[in-house]
This record gives C-alpha cells, structure tokens and sequence, in this order.
C-alpha cells in the first residue's frame, strides 16, 4: 500500500454546487445564490443597523458603518472623482454598497462550513462587472450626450488625426471591451486560485494525518502553510474588493467629462 494517498476532488467540485431549490425552469438556488444572497443581506443590515441607532461616539457595528464610509469617501471616490464624486448623491452608496457586497462574496472562502468564496464562479464577477460597465456608460452618455461620449471616448484629444486609424479601434476595444473582461477575469481568477490553494493544502495536512507515524509527523508543515494561506486570503479578499470599486470609480469619474 502507498505511504500517502492524496484524493484530490475534481476541479468541477470546487466550482460547480448543484440546486438545491428549484421553482419551475427559470429559477434555481444553489450554494452560490445563497451565498450572493447571504452577501447582500449583511451588507444591508450593516447600514440598516448603524443608521437606526447612530450615536455621536459610534461604537460597534456604527463604527464599522462609517469607518467603511471614510474609507470610500477618503481613499476611493475624492482620489479618483475629486469634490465632485462626492456632490453625485449616488456615487457612495453605490461603491460603498459595491465593496461591501464583494467583501461578504470572497470572505466566506475562509469561513469553516462554507469555504467557497461566491466570485469564485465567474457569473459574479462577469454581471458586477456588466454592472459597472452600463453606469459608466450611462454617466458618460448623460452628461456628454452620446455623440460627445463616443467621439471623447475614440477619439482622444492630442492624437495626430491620420493615427487614429490606428488609436480608435484600440480606444473602442480598450473601454468598451477589456474594461468589464479585466474586471471580471481579476477578480475571478484571484478568487478561484486561492480557493484551489487552500483546497490542496487542506487535503495534503488531512491524508497526512490519515497516514503512517512517520508521515504523521510532517502533517505540521502543510498544516502550518494552510494557517498563513488563510490569513493570506483575507488580506485578498479585501484587496480585491478595494481593487474592483477603485476601478469602477475610475471609469465612473473618466465618463463624467470628456478628456481636455
């Protein structure tokens, strides 16, 4: 008999979660729904709960609440939109609600019982990211109109006339292509990765212990790297929301005006 039998599960386990409710041919809820589900309700009663008792020293989850506003406000939106993204009264409670939302999605990976983070399967990212896509497209078409949205998106200001031949297919495939697809795939393949990491590892520490004695011995170290990728994976999972709603608020303060 071998030492050590590693059984890894397939790749279709990791990703794919059956329906366990299904109404009908149109509607079915698996551990992935549940989880996006499970993600926008937290994210609501943060706020419903922060704001229903709101004290002038916050404490608890009021101080969470507006830690995570200041954060938004000071690091996302007056970085990337200036004074003016904050005068958009749409502007915070959207990007706010987005880093929320993604944040509750990736840490259930490291959550005991759960340990599948819901942007791991690329409808999450692929319809957040067709999210952010329509309202930038939108912003830039309301407030440019469309023509002016089209020609200031296509053809930049600077660019030797007889370039753009070559500028304007690379401009149309650049903001209305690879933006959502670099979205989406970011988040999707870093989510997915360490998923799959932290799946390896778990598995080498438990057929380790299963093992020999001697085996038994070394099951510390796989063991040990599972602990550090955990911790890892949270900072990931933070930075990837960071990283999603700052480049939504770039796109979003780039259509508000043409460039000069």
């Amino acid at each position: 008999m071998p030492l050590l039998a590693l059984e890894f599960p397939p790749i279709t386990h990791l990703v794919e979660w059956p329906d366990f409710f299904a109404a009908g041919e149109w509607y079915a809820l698996n551990k992935i729904g549940l989880l996006c589900l499970l993600s926008m309700a937290f994210t609501l009663t943060i706020f419903f709960v922060a704001g229903r008792k709101a004290a002038l020293v916050p404490t608890g989850v009021q101080n969470v609440a507006e830690a995570s506003v200041d954060f938004v406000r000071e690091g996302i939106v007056l970085q990337t939109m200036g004074e003016e993204g904050l005068h958009r009264k749409w502007v915070m409670p959207l990007l706010t609600s987005l880093f929320w939302f993604i944040l509750f999605a990736n840490i259930f990976e490291i959550i005991p019982g759960i340990q599948m983070p819901a942007t791991a399967r690329m409808a999450i990212p692929a319809l957040l990211a067709l999210l952010v896509w329509v309202i930038f497209n939108g912003v830039g078409i309301a407030n440019q109109g469309l023509g002016g949205y089209l020609k200031s998106s296509l053809f930049p200001p600077g660019v030797p006339k007889a370039l753009y031949i070559l500028v304007t297919p690379i401009e149309l495939i650049s903001t209305f292509v690879v933006r959502p697809f670099s979205l989406a795939v970011r988040l999707f393949a870093n989510l997915l990765a360490g998923h799959i990491l932290l799946v390896t590892f778990a598995v080498l520490a438990t057929a380790l212990f299963e093992a020999s004695v001697v085996l038994k011995a070394v099951t510390v170290l796989p063991f040990v790297m599972l602990v550090f990728l955990t911790g890892f994976e949270i900072l990931v999972s933070f930075l990837q929301a960071y990283i999603f709603t700052i480049l939504a608020a770039v796109y979003i303060g780039g259509a508000m005006h043409p460039e000069h």
